[in-house]
């Protein structure tokens, strides 16, 4: 993420916002209207619909981000990880989000400059990985190409919208989905969608939102001197043989474990009966530097959900003729945007979102009420979101709970800027 001034960038033009505004309130009175009028009653499933899909996941499995600091027990990282499988290979090219050239990744060119023992930097995508991605798309490929005739058996640009972060192992995590979901394809490249590090919302953006910045500047290190924690990361360290003054916190010690196991590694063989502790406290410490008030989690995933909200809003829309809509978007994120949008729908279960999981958003109307529904799962398993009286949960009570958390790009850069302005003025 590109340290700097923060850019004001809008999602879309202020009058599809305003309109896209007036349209969800519509949306709700109609449905409290219906079910006023109606009350709650069960409803058919052989009735609904399904008219549209988001599935936003993590990457596969990796190499650590940064290595533990005795290097004659670091696990060898060779490169011949790296190769990669032939059911995987899929053509794609990257763009920014109007189309034009990819933009420059300074995570990627940071993470380069980690070279580690066998020769893999930090970070990067194993075959280990591309098939955890290739066997999600062949999950996504069942479950809507096959079980029901959804999507197209190949990639169709008018179905199908594809976004990633600009870092190197998402991208192609999802070339290796979009291999196990469109396994004919013939025709190509397929384009995948990506921003710059300055303006990027599908990851908590630090470095570019200064009010983000500045209510997590040194709560991490300070987690870990937090009672329970601290007294926990003593007894790891000393049982792995890590010196106290080692800067080594949880987060660390389970990046690399996570990574370890996911390959069938082992730098230490002692940590497996740490496992459950590192994993707990690495999420203690992530809930500690992000707190639990609703302005830090507006901050660090309000933008993100905004655009879910978006292609909801756009696809109950009646003023959007039928099959103008897409009918799956895909987004590659990260731990760090998966746990905070765990925690606004309600549904994070204290664990730390292993490689390739999928939050999977189902759109659903009732052909005969025109009632429109949500179906929410996490990785594959159905969940039943905060405020929500089912798995199965009608629309208006889905939008009521994200838009506790929902930041449009307006009220994003207000809120972001408003501990800059403070720094501004307590400097002059």
């Amino acid at each position: 993420m590109i340290s700097g001034v923060f850019r004001r960038r809008l999602w879309a033009p202020v009058g599809v916002l305003t309109s896209l505004a007036y349209l969800v309130h519509q949306r709700r009175v109609a449905l409290a209207e219906m079910q006023g009028a109606h009350g709650q009653h069960p409803v058919d499933r052989s009735l609904l619909e399904l008219k549209m899909v988001q599935v936003v996941f993590r990457h596969g499995a990796r190499s650590p981000l940064k290595p533990l600091p005795q290097e004659e027990q670091q696990v060898e990282w060779n490169v011949r990880l790296l190769e990669v499988p032939p059911q995987t290979q899929f053509d794609y090219t990257v763009t920014d989000l109007t189309g034009g050239p990819k933009p420059y990744s300074p995570l990627d060119s940071q993470y380069q400059k980690t070279v580690l023992k066998g020769g893999m930097f930090a970070g990067q995508l194993t075959k280990v990985g591309m098939w955890q991605m290739f066997a999600l798309g062949e999950r996504l490929k069942k479950s809507y190409v096959e079980d029901i005739p959804f999507l197209s058996p190949t990639f169709n640009p008018q179905e199908v919208f594809v976004r990633s972060t600009n870092i190197y192992r998402n991208l192609e995590s999802t070339r290796c989905l979009l291999a196990g979901l469109f396994p004919h394809q013939k025709e190509g490249p397929i384009i995948i969608h990506t921003d710059e590090a300055s303006s990027e919302v599908l990851y908590p953006n630090f470095h570019n939102c200064c009010s983000l910045r500045k209510r997590i500047r040194g709560r991490r290190q300070a987690a870990s001197l937090q009672p329970g924690i601290s007294e926990d990361l003593k007894k790891v360290k000393e049982g792995l043989g890590i010196a106290s003054s080692d800067e080594v916190d949880f987060i660390v010690l389970l990046d690399n474990m996570a990574a370890e196991q996911a390959h069938g590694l082992l730098s230490f063989p002692t940590l497996a009966r740490f496992t459950q502790l590192i994993e707990q406290r690495a999420v203690d410490t992530v809930l500690y530097m992000q707190s639990d008030d609703r302005e830090s989690l507006q901050l660090v995933v309000g933008p993100f959900l905004h655009l879910l909200e978006n292609n909801l809003l756009r696809a109950v829309d009646p003023a959007n003729p039928a099959g103008k809509t897409r009918k799956l978007y895909l987004y590659a994120v990260h731990d760090t945007t998966l746990m905070p949008l765990l925690m606004a729908l309600g549904i994070f279960d204290h664990k730390w979102p292993p490689f390739a999981v999928d939050v999977t958003l189902e759109l659903y109307q009732h052909q005969e009420s025109k009632e429109w529904f949500v179906q929410l799962y996490y990785h594959g398993e159905e969940q039943v979101p905060r405020g929500c009286p089912d798995r199965l949960c009608p629309l208006d009570k889905f939008l009521n709970t994200m838009s506790v958390y929902t930041l449009n790009p307006e009220k994003y850069h207000t809120l972001c800027s408003q501990a800059q302005v403070m720094e501004l003025r307590n400097a002059e």
